[in-house]
């Protein structure tokens, strides 16, 4: 209901990691006690109210990021300027990535795609910049970055530290996925259950171990 609710004063429209927002939002300390943020979106988690999106900007030579929850009240208009798909499911390496490749400009008008187009994918590929980086993008199956340059010795170390099969785990992803209410009640309820089994468990243990004494004399 408070989805709903929300809905109804401001539109949240389709966009994927990879597409260009605007966020209009109260600030009570900017002039007019309103501010707009425009940027690229890295990442999106969560869902229902717990949805939220990083944007992503360069703002006088300096990287900034803005983490908007979808359905806050603060928010008053979210524009997609430009709506495309890229290939991965998140855009983290950007930070590690020169400028270019983050920077847009804030008074970027929005471009309409043909009426029942399909959304386009992007398949640019993003040239890090040199080591270090923030997080070890070698050990990603990372498909819109260009080949990194790594030692044998880092290739081998990403090779064994590889996680290819979380793609499949399909209760991971609805973890990351169900609402943290829901998430709640299907734990209580497992753990109910669980603990109705451990309790059967030790009474069955018990009636193994529990030898009755015999009468003498």
């Amino acid at each position: 209901m408070d989805m709903m609710a929300r809905r109804t004063h401001v539109a949240i429209p389709e966009f994927y990691v990879g597409s260009v927002l605007a966020v209009t939002y109260s600030e009570p300390h900017a002039p007019g006690k309103v501010n707009k943020f425009v940027g690229i979106c890295i990442e999106r988690k969560g869902s229902g109210l717990r949805a939220t999106c990083v944007l992503r900007n360069i703002v006088n030579n300096q990287g900034i990021e803005v983490i908007y929850e979808l359905y806050d009240p603060a928010i008053q208009k979210i524009e997609c300027l430009r709506l495309e798909r890229r290939l991965d499911s998140h855009l983290r390496y950007l930070r590690d990535a020169p400028a270019e490749y983050s920077t847009f400009p804030f008074d970027m008008e929005p471009e309409y795609l043909p009426e029942d187009a399909p959304v386009p994918v992007n398949e640019i590929k993003v040239q890090l910049n040199p080591r270090p980086w923030l997080e070890k993008w070698e050990r990603q199956e990372l498909k819109g970055i260009t080949e990194l340059q790594l030692s044998n010795k880092r290739i081998m170390k990403a090779k064994a530290t590889a996680t290819p099969w979380e793609k499949y785990d399909l209760m991971k992803k609805y973890r990351e996925t169900i609402p943290k209410e829901d998430q709640n009640e299907i734990f209580d309820e497992v753990y109910t259950k669980l603990h109705e089994m451990e309790i059967t468990k030790r009474r069955q243990k018990h009636k193994r171990t529990f030898v009755r004494p015999q009468k003498t004399g």
